[in-house]
């Protein structure tokens, strides 16, 4: 792996603001889906309180995991392989590849929804796949070019999606619309892992954005800046109009309070950020499958297939399926982590994946625990912290820890 990325001066590393900004734009969709579903079932009061805690959780979990890629100057899709090995680590990257992918269609079927419900408005009407597909053509063209056209594309929108979004708070709190008291109110638990579970998969490949940050200051901004700050107060502005409507929905929410016009805008801009670095992450992963073939042509054919996927009706049971990804992968995050605070501390040598087992047994054992775990919490059926993907991720981290205790952290292929 080249250095180039190593110094201030380079051309291709970015501050940790530039990363904030592009890490802001994925996350907002997701947030804005999130926070509606928290805000109907919370006092506002409370709901402030839960999505604090949460998002100290994540601040935390994102500094370590963005330094971790500015050390290693390599993606997730790297990294993993030191802990799974070179050839255990395709399994782990054919899940994110999977996640993604299922977020990418995910989002463009959102996108085709969300432009056909504005159209409406103005007697317009175009069918979804249309726009689905026309969604796909911005997405790919965002992110084809690479990291730098996704950082123009984020700091053009994010200003936009945050003015959108205090419009939405302005627009909420100025209707008289009388606030409807919550019948039963989420466990603390629950809630605050709700908060941390929603963007949970993106902190866990969040060392992705740290191999382009300048050096660990900058890593560290990026984090703070994004999950310390602006995620907490987008969260609470999302929740605002269905705390005070207890309806599940942003839409169905200011159609209550008198205009979904802002709203409906907010949404595509949301899914334009958002899917353009689903986009960006998902050809990382699928190029580490896929090495010889050029990334540009892994965005288009990713484009291709989300049209086709996003047009159809995924939202019923899509999501669930996403949502069994989200219990398998904050696990790896809890792996990689104990790995470079016991291995890793002074750096990623690649040459040492040669002399490394192909394929580390153990370390699935520490993951399908960690994951065992995180479904068990997330089922009721036990709990840790009360936090199921802060449980699964403790438990990963523990089990490789232990692991490396009672063997060399290199393990020799054969003499």
């Amino acid at each position: 792996m080249s250095n180039n990325r190593k110094s201030n001066d380079a051309p291709n590393t970015a501050s940790g603001f530039q990363i904030a900004m592009i890490l802001l734009g994925i996350l907002v969709t997701p947030v804005l889906l999130a926070s509606s579903s928290l805000g109907s079932q919370l006092e506002l009061g409370n709901a402030a309180m839960i999505i604090a805690v949460g998002s100290l959780i994540l601040t935390v979990l994102a500094v370590i995991n963005i330094s971790i890629g500015e050390q290693a100057r390599l993606p997730t899709y790297g990294i993993v392989k030191f802990s799974f090995g070179k050839q255990g680590a395709i399994a782990i990257n054919v899940i994110m590849a999977i996640s993604l992918f299922g977020w990418i269609a995910v989002t463009a079927n959102m996108f085709g929804h969300s432009v056909h419900d504005l159209l409406s408005g103005f007697g317009l009407s175009l069918p979804v796949p249309v726009l689905v597909a026309i969604g796909c053509v911005i997405f790919v063209a965002s992110t084809a070019a690479g990291f730098e056209m996704l950082g123009k594309v984020s700091k053009m929108a994010v200003p936009v999606i945050v003015v959108l979004m205090f419009v939405v708070l302005f627009v909420a709190t100025g209707a008289d619309v009388a606030s409807t008291e919550k019948l039963q109110q989420l466990p603390f638990g629950t809630a605050v892992s709700s908060v941390v579970g929603t963007i949970i998969v993106l902190v866990a490949t969040s060392p992705d954005f740290g191999s382009f940050v300048h050096n660990r200051k900058h890593a560290m901004i990026a984090g703070a800046l994004t999950f310390g700050l602006a995620y907490p107060v987008l969260f609470f502005v999302g929740a605002v109009p269905s705390s005070l409507t207890s309806e599940g929905s942003l839409l169905g929410a200011m159609a209550l309070i008198g205009t979904t016009l802002p709203a409906a805008i907010l949404l595509i801009f949301a899914c334009i950020t958002g899917n353009a670095g689903n986009m960006f992450q998902g050809t990382l992963a699928v190029s580490t499958l896929f090495t010889n073939i050029a990334k540009w042509k892994i965005t288009v054919a990713l484009g291709i297939l989300a049209t086709i996927l996003g047009s159809m009706d995924i939202m019923g049971w899509f999501i669930p399926f996403l949502l069994f990804l989200g219990i398998a992968t904050p696990p790896i995050a809890g792996i990689y982590i104990a790995d470079f605070f016991i291995n890793r501390r002074q750096g990623y040598d690649e040459s040492l994946l040669e002399k490394e087992a192909a394929v580390k047994p153990m370390t699935f054992v520490a993951w399908g625990i960690g994951s065992l775990v995180g479904f068990a919490t997330v089922n009721g059926m036990f709990t840790l912290t009360g936090i199921p993907s802060v449980d699964s991720i403790l438990v990963a981290s523990l089990g490789y820890a232990l692991l490396c205790r009672t063997k060399p952290p290199v393990e020799v292929l054969s003499k």
